[in-house]
């Protein structure tokens, strides 16, 4: 990739290699998100994608190679730089992540709260925007996690990692556990959102109705590295036997019938 094309990545993984012991994850790894995409990644289990985002977000360390997110190094930047970097990236976790002990607006308050620049009107105000943007009605502020549905969980998890305002949004397996119809309403939440608040979306999924739904380009992680890159499209005509069990089996050519119609 040459200099001119990495100053198109938002996210600009380059030449990473992740080992732990003498098991090697990743093996020269390269990957560019562009800005304003929904990137998603894609791979069988232990194939490093999990890896590869928590390097991404800094929670780990590639053991060379490097990553850089909105022009900042990961691995030599300065500390006060990468700090005022995770406050341009929410993260939604598999889970939702919800502070069991906090009510749902406590929970969607707490990042704006750490900033400790706001005052509680404001908090407040902030707090109820965001809720209604991930469609929570104001009579669910009040409530604790523990009486929400999976997919209420979602959503305010949503509201939370874009308290902030992020450029990036973060994405673990954000339909893991949603029947499908909750599945389909929470993909085309996101999307709506990615449009109106011109996100770059990262997506860790195995899910291919979400794939297939929201992603402008696919990275399979396969044999260590990126296997192969491109639109659904692209991906699935891939002859890699991975990516021809996951796409061309009963469910991904069901979930692909939506792109040949």
């Amino acid at each position: 990739m040459s200099g001119n094309e990495h100053d198109d990545c938002v996210i600009d993984v380059r030449n990473v290699w992740t080992q732990f012991g003498t098991h090697v994850v990743h093996r020269d790894l390269n990957l560019c998100v562009r800005q304003g995409e929904v990137m998603s990644l894609v791979g069988g289990s232990g194939s490093g994608k999990s890896t590869l985002l928590r390097e991404i977000l800094g929670l780990e360390q590639p053991t060379r190679g490097e990553i850089r997110v909105l022009g900042v190094s990961l691995q030599h930047g300065v500390a006060e730089e990468i700090q005022a970097l995770r406050n341009r990236w929410g993260m939604l976790f598999q889970e939702g992540a919800m502070f069991s002990a906090l009510s749902v607006f406590e929970n969607v308050a707490l990042p704006l709260r750490e900033m400790k620049t706001l005052d509680e009107d404001l908090i407040h105000d902030l707090v109820m925007l965001k809720l209604k943007m991930v469609d929570i009605e104001p009579r669910h502020a009040s409530k604790m996690p523990s009486s929400l549905s999976g997919g209420m969980v979602k959503r305010v998890a949503l509201a939370r990692a874009l308290s902030l305002e992020p450029e990036l949004l973060f994405l673990d397996e954000p339909t893991a556990g949603l029947d499908p119809e909750r599945s389909e309403s929470f993909c085309k939440l996101i999307a709506y959102l990615k449009r109106e608040l011109e996100l770059t979306v990262v997506m860790v999924t195995h899910d291919l109705d979400t794939i297939v739904s929201i992603s402008d380009r696919v990275a399979v992680l396969a044999d260590q590295k990126i296997a192969a890159l491109g639109t659904v499209a692209e991906v699935a005509q891939h002859p890699h036997p991975f990516i021809v069990e996951y796409f061309q089996g009963e469910r991904g050519r069901r979930a692909l019938t939506g792109l040949t119609a």
